[in-house]
C-alpha cells in the first residue's frame, strides 16, 4: 500500500454557519430541527456568539453570529457549498413534520443514480438544506 492509498480525512467533524439572526436560527436547528446543544458560548472580543450542535455522534454544526455579516448567494447554483444534506430514515415522515413546524420543503424526488428520495428545505438565511433518505 502506498501514501496514496491511505485515506487522509478520518471523517467531518462539523460544518460551520453564519447566522443572520442568531436566535432564529438556533431556534431552527435545535427547536425546528431537533439538534442538541453540546455548547454555547458568547465571544465578547468578536461580538460573537457560536453554538455547537449534535447532528449525530462525533458529527457538529458550529452555529456563529458576527456583526453585519455579508449575505452570500446559495442559488442558483452558485460557486462554493452547494448544500448540506442530512441522512434521514424516511424522507417523507422528516419532511411531514417539518411542514408541521412551519417549514416549506419542496416535492420529493427519487435520486436517479441511487434510487433514494430526497427534498430540499431552507433554513432562516435561505441556506438549502437536503434531507436524504439513507
Amino acid at each position: 500500500m502506498t501514501p496514496m492509498d491511505t485515506p487522509l480525512l478520518k471523517a467531518i467533524h462539523h460544518v460551520a454557519i453564519i447566522a443572520g439572526n442568531y436566535e432564529r436560527s438556533k431556534d431552527f436547528y435545535t427547536r425546528v430541527l431537533g439538534l442538541r446543544i453540546i455548547a454555547e458560548a458568547y465571544r465578547a472580543e468578536r461580538d460573537s456568539w457560536k453554538l455547537d450542535l449534535e447532528v449525530s455522534p462525533g458529527v457538529q454544526i458550529e452555529l456563529f453570529s458576527f456583526p453585519d455579516a455579508p449575505a452570500r448567494v446559495s442559488r442558483p447554483e452558485a460557486r462554493g457549498l452547494r448544500h448540506l444534506a442530512f441522512a434521514v430514515p424516511d424522507v417523507e415522515h422528516v419532511a411531514a413534520v417539518l411542514t408541521e413546524r412551519g417549514v416549506t420543503c419542496e416535492p420529493i424526488r427519487v435520486d436517479e443514480y441511487t434510487g433514494r428520495r430526497f427534498t430540499f428545505f431552507a433554513d432562516p438565511d435561505g441556506l438549502p438544506l437536503e434531507l436524504y433518505e439513507a
